[in-house]
């Protein structure tokens, strides 16, 4: 009896770390032949990432090029998709979330009449520039996929509200729960410095930090790293741990702001296992990061986005995130009354997960194999 062949495509860090776990699990199941195509859009960062799960992409388009925007990375994943897809002929073509690997790759898959399962589908901010151009992209992917897989009723109920049929949806928790438990329970000693710091030397509260979006360049991360300098002031027990984005738009501008003081640490990019470590030493994450809205909870670590709008209100309505923005004051305010409360920090840091119970990847594979055809 053939197997049934399955392709999943990642093109980015973010994707190689909700992926990983549904690989796993197909790999699991000796009635399917699984591929793992890379479309290389990040190829450093997702092969650093898949080292951690013991995986390789089994084929690497090689999209990227100097100088590529969105138009030439969707055109160039098409034209190379193609062939493979003709080649191969699968059961399912398997995306996440919301990248231009993901969209691409999922009309690519429909034009060639092969069916698309969306990991992570539903989530959306309801503003189709914020963010850009990710808003836009899940929601093309969701309308070109044949099976839904929603992390959370929420989501779910985006859907649902949408028109699309309940027995297309699934909801399945979030992979990046699973990720998590994975790592967690296979990395032992590794995982104990970020990028050289020994994360338990350092004194005090760690205060974690990324941002890196698109709509925070220019005057909103200045008014970001002038409240991280406010708060370092004001918080003399606390360190501020940043691994900063090579993109020029954040490197620069943030090492002009940051460099230099004393209890703010500027990292480079770090591995997703030193990115684990750093959760867990951390007291409080300040992010724009839509996967760190996700992990931090699984931490117990209070969550401030910093963002207007999140695709990810879960955690908002669950009171383990808040909503701060990019304003400089309510960025300050919000941090030093969670560091000066006990009792505000310990009602965030309380508060449980509402992203799954580390069991996603079982759902969705048990889901494509055994029944393909009721979600086409």
């Amino acid at each position: 009896m053939a197997k049934a062949r399955i392709v999943v495509v990642a093109g980015t860090r973010p994707e190689a770390i909700k992926l990983a776990p549904v690989v796993r699990a197909l790999r699991a199941r000796p009635s399917v032949e699984t591929l793992f195509l890379s479309t290389g859009q990040h190829r450093e960062m997702l092969r650093q990432v898949l080292a951690a799960f013991d995986l390789a992409p089994d084929l690497d388009l090689e999209v990227m090029r100097p100088g590529q925007d969105l138009h030439d990375v969707t055109v160039a994943t098409l034209l190379r998709l193609k062939p493979v897809l003709r080649e191969l002929r699968p059961a399912w073509v398997v995306v996440q979330g919301d990248t231009t690997t993901a969209m691409a790759a999922a009309l690519g898959a429909f034009y060639e009449r092969v069916p698309v399962a969306h990991v992570e589908a539903g989530l959306r901010t309801n503003d189709r520039y914020r963010p850009f151009p990710e808003e836009v992209n899940r929601r093309l992917v969701d309308q070109l996929s044949a099976a839904l897989f929603a992390p959370t009723a929420l989501a779910r109920e985006a859907l649902l509200h949408e028109g699309f049929p309940d027995g297309r949806i699934l909801v399945t928790g979030n992979t990046v729960v699973d990720a998590i438990r994975h790592l967690r329970a296979a990395r032992g000693a590794r995982g104990r410095e970020a990028a050289g710091l020994d994360l338990q030397a350092i004194p005090g509260r760690v205060v974690l930090v990324t941002s890196h979006r698109r709509e925070s360049f220019g005057e909103g991360l200045a008014a970001i790293c002038r409240a991280l300098v406010r708060i370092a002031e004001r918080a003399p027990d606390v360190t501020i741990v940043y691994p900063v984005h090579l993109n020029p738009n954040v490197d620069g501008p943030v090492r002009v702001a940051l460099g230099g003081h004393p209890r703010i640490v500027l990292l480079p990019p770090v591995s997703y296992v030193e990115l684990v470590a750093l959760l867990e030493r951390a007291h409080l994450v300040l992010t724009d990061s839509g996967g760190i809205q996700e992990e931090a909870p699984s931490f117990r670590r209070p969550v401030l986005v910093l963002r207007d709008v999140t695709e990810r209100p879960e955690g908002v309505a669950a009171g383990v995130a808040a909503l701060v923005g990019t304003g400089e004051e309510r960025i300050v305010e919000e941090t030093i009354h969670l560091l000066e409360d006990p009792a505000a920090y310990a009602r965030m840091a309380s508060g449980a997960s509402p992203y799954g119970d580390g069991h996603a990847a079982e759902r969705i594979v048990d889901a494509l194999l055994e029944s393909p055809a009721g979600f086409v």
